[in-house]
């Protein structure tokens, strides 16, 4: 049985004056803060803030750690720490164009109360995050229970 109502809605708005170096300001309904969102400067901008690139990682990267919170605390696994460091590589696809071509994520593990669960529930979340299954992006895992 689940254990909440599908679908869920998440709505975001973003608002932006012309001009390559110009930030924006992008919302999300249920935050009070807004977030400055720029074009990074690989692509002519110059502007302080997010760029989309890095809100595409930022998000690949937290559902990760939303995701083994819950499968943890549902296999009663115990944590100090977990820590994600994720590079993102902009390339050219295969079909053309440029696009989120993969993402390295080096994942550590502190204080498991059990490394071969952790182990388990660590590999059990890269397949389970629904960003992550929901992008084309590659997605290579480097796991260390420390």
């Amino acid at each position: 049985m689940d254990r909440f109502q599908t679908p869920i809605p998440f709505h975001v708005s973003a608002k932006s004056q012309s001009g390559i170096a110009t930030p924006w300001i992008a919302e999300a309904s249920a935050h009070p803060t807004p977030l400055t969102v720029s074009i990074p400067r690989e692509f002519g901008g110059s502007a302080p803030g997010f760029s989309p690139e890095d809100l595409f990682a930022l998000a690949l990267e937290n559902c990760f750690v939303a995701t083994f919170k819950v499968f943890a605390e549902r296999s009663n696994l115990g944590f100090e720490l977990i820590s994600v460091n994720a590079n993102l590589e902009v390339d050219r696809l295969p079909e053309g164009g440029l696009g989120m071509a993969r993402i390295l994520f080096g994942i550590t593990l502190e204080g498991a109360s059990n490394a071969d669960l952790a182990h388990r529930v660590l590999e059990k979340t890269s397949r389970g995050c629904m960003i992550l299954n929901s992008v084309k992006t590659e997605k290579v895992f480097q796991f260390k229970v420390a």
